[in-house]
């Protein structure tokens, strides 16, 4: 009785987590320096994968520099958004914005300096990877990374975008 009690209760957490709205919390877009709530950088009614990373993970710049190389083959199959937020503080604002160019990021990056994107997600650690739905829910979030991770992330996407 007890292990169906906190089956029930884990079941009934997991989906309250993914059911909830977006925060409105502040994210700064690093190359306008134009401050913008999370829930307004993400399109409405399109399916779009959120990698929280930072300067210092090499894991993070790993899953990042390989989604972005497998992003062109996975467009012509599935229209969705790909956007990154590093959880640096606000002093490496500019080492971000010279790391994304260099790398040729042709994608929205945004610096979520003061943690507070990261606290209303409740997340840990990075990389940490969400994808939004269409209706604008978290459908999915996972903590780390190894190689070739970025195909689970593909593979949801595709479900999510049917």
């Amino acid at each position: 009785m007890k292990k169906l009690i906190a089956g029930v209760f884990a079941l009934t957490f997991s989906m309250n987590a993914f059911a909830q709205e977006l925060p409105d919390t502040q994210i700064k877009d690093v190359n306008t320096s134009k401050k913008i709530a999370f829930n307004q950088a993400i399109e409405k009614n399109k399916v779009t994968v959120v990698s929280f990373w930072a300067t210092w993970c090499v894991p993070c710049k790993k899953e990042i520099k390989n989604v972005r190389e497998k992003m062109p083959n996975w467009k012509k199959e599935v229209d969705f958004n790909y956007v990154t937020i590093s959880i640096d503080e606000s002093r490496a604002e500019g080492l971000v914005r010279s790391y994304a160019k260099a790398q040729g990021w042709d994608f929205p990056y945004y610096i979520d300096a003061n943690s507070d994107l990261k606290r209303s997600l409740n997340f840990q650690t990075v990389p940490y990877t969400i994808i939004i739905d269409k209706n604008g829910k978290v459908a999915y979030s996972h903590a780390g990374y190894e190689e070739g991770g970025e195909e689970d992330v593909w593979n949801r996407v595709k479900e999510l975008s049917k």
